[in-house]
């Protein structure tokens, strides 16, 4: 199974990839893509939406944390209505 989570990059100051990565990898292990940017000192966020729906309509369940930062990008508005509910 295929899970959208955060991969720690930064030593002293936080910052965050937002990675699709295989279940039974570790955290820090090779992902299968990069797919966002978050910073949460800075509060900025980039995430490529086309690569993250694509994802989510193949199986891809994101992390609570990923969850609720595609959700305030507004990502979950571009998924069909019956794959909106499995977000909400």
């Amino acid at each position: 199974m295929v899970k959208l989570r955060l991969k720690r990059c930064g030593k002293q100051q936080p910052v965050y990839r937002i990675v699709a990565i295989d279940v039974r990898s570790r955290r820090e292990r090779r992902d299968l893509r990069k797919v966002g940017f978050y910073d949460p000192i800075k509060n900025q966020t980039y995430l490529n939406i086309p690569v993250i729906i694509y994802f989510l309509e193949q199986g891809a369940q994101p992390t609570g944390t990923v969850q609720d930062i595609s959700k305030k990008a507004g990502v979950f508005m571009e998924l069909s209505p019956n794959q909106q509910t499995k977000f909400n």
